[in-house]
């Protein structure tokens, strides 16, 4: 391989192992003005797009164990990024619904190879911080309902309390 071909690995290497996750998509059809907005969104959420040449890719693929052979056919943009992938899938979901453009071919998060399919349910998925919240919740839930029984457990204690004290009143009157 020539040494600029190597770079070029090395480069794509690089940015695909300091990443959380990596999507490709077969970004023919995109005007360069499309292409710029996608780029801009992108950067919102921490990712970034860039072109790559499926032979180059597929070293890393390999290198990384990734199974993606099947789809390295056709022109491929490289999606990497260390932010939040579910918010990267949506804007990836409305650029689609507004463009029809560009289509899903795969993707990788901490090395989990990803269908098209599963980076769409990504985007279905509810933000980070909500999901944390709902978590919170579910752990909160059973100490929550401990205090409860616990206050209603000392209420009646005092009650009762309160029911022997008129008792006692009641008697020395």
């Amino acid at each position: 391989m020539r040494p600029e071909k190597k770079s070029i690995v090395e480069q794509i290497r690089n940015e695909v192992k300091g990443s959380l996750f990596v999507i490709l998509t077969d970004y023919r059809g995109l005007t360069v003005s499309q292409t710029e907005d996608l780029r801009n969104r992108l950067h919102g959420v921490q990712a970034h797009v860039r072109v790559v040449k499926n032979r180059m890719f597929r070293h890393v693929a390999r290198e990384m164990n990734y199974d993606m052979e099947e789809t390295l056919k056709g022109p491929s943009a490289m999606i990497v990024g260390d932010g939040d992938v579910v918010a990267t899938a949506k804007v990836l979901k409305d650029f689609i619904r507004e463009n029809k453009l560009p289509v899903l071919k795969v993707g990788a998060l901490e090395g989990v190879i990803l269908s098209a399919d599963d980076v769409k349910k990504l985007a279905d998925l509810p933000p980070k911080p909500v999901m944390q919240a709902q978590l919170l919740g579910t752990l909160a839930a059973p100490m929550t309902q401990l205090m409860g029984v616990m206050q209603q457990k000392m209420a009646s204690i005092v009650y009762v309390l309160k029911a022997i004290q008129e008792k006692n009143e009641k008697q020395l009157k």
